[in-house]
């Protein structure tokens, strides 16, 4: 862990000053604010009162046990192949979650530097843990970013919230924001049964809508295919998303006491920014 690469993509949370390293496991800015850099390599930039919570390591945990059976494994090569047609040298990933999807983007080798960004500290450390190129960061997408100006070549965005204006500040002059969204269709078995939460059903369109004004679309790809998971499998999947807010996944899934068929879709946009 290197306090000056993590501190080259901060800013600070309450002056905005950047941000660089001001002793052992701290970083500061000119005006004297000052942060603890946890142990393991990343810094908690929350300030103020959050609206949401960040994913608990039970969600985590289930996550890790869905994603490593490879039932997203299309996703996660259609998200490598578009990062690795950018040549970036600095991947930023918000809602970075297990970081399943960042280890993907990021290359095998080279001067390529990433960062982990998400709500939940556990979901950071997470991220960071495997590869030594990746700093973290705990900040919340709905707050004016403790981010650099300019300061990524892509941003990842994958089935996490989006700040548009922020996002348009913290990329680079025509950088690449990626973003992917379920499709109306997905989960919609589990939905009818009352496993999975309600989604949203136009939201393509207003993921479109709500980035106009700083990004232009610049290509739309979608993965679509239904798969049988095992009780055990749909339990992993209830409790890893929104859902595990609302529902008892194991409890729901015993009631229903069989595999299922059930329909994973995507849509992977590439939006420029202006």
């Amino acid at each position: 862990m290197s306090l000056q690469t993590l501190s080259e993509w901060l800013r600070c949370p309450n002056c905005f000053l950047p941000l660089h390293p001001s002793g052992h496991l701290l970083l500061g800015c000119e005006r004297g604010h000052s942060f603890d850099v946890n142990k393991r390599g990343f810094v908690n930039l929350l300030t103020g009162p959050r609206k949401f919570i960040g994913d608990s390591a039970a969600m985590l945990d289930a996550r890790d046990r869905f994603l490593d059976a490879g039932w997203y494994e299309p996703l996660r090569d259609a998200i490598r192949t578009r990062v690795a047609g950018e040549s970036p040298r600095r991947l930023l990933d918000v809602g970075c979650g297990t970081g399943y999807y960042l280890g993907a983007a990021l290359p095998p080798s080279g001067g390529v530097r990433a960062l982990g960004m998400d709500l939940s500290p556990v979901a950071v450390g997470r991220t960071i843990r495997p590869d030594d190129r990746v700093d973290g960061l705990v900040a919340d997408v709905w707050s004016p970013l403790p981010l650099r100006d300019g300061t990524a070549d892509i941003i990842l965005n994958v089935f996490a919230p989006r700040n548009a204006a922020e996002f348009h500040r913290v990329l680079r002059a025509d950088g690449l924001l990626l973003v992917v969204v379920p499709q109306p269709s997905h989960l919609w078995q589990l939905r009818e049964s009352g496993l999975a939460v309600q989604m949203q059903a136009d939201k393509a369109a207003h993921l479109t809508t709500s980035l106009a004004a700083w990004f232009s679309l610049e290509s739309h790809d979608q993965l679509e295919r239904t798969v049988r998971l095992s009780m055990t499998e749909v339990t992993s999947l209830i409790g890893m998303g929104p859902s595990a807010h609302h529902t008892d996944s194991a409890a729901a899934v015993d009631s229903v006491g069989c595999d299922r068929q059930v329909t994973v879709a995507f849509d992977i946009f590439g939006f420029r920014r202006r």
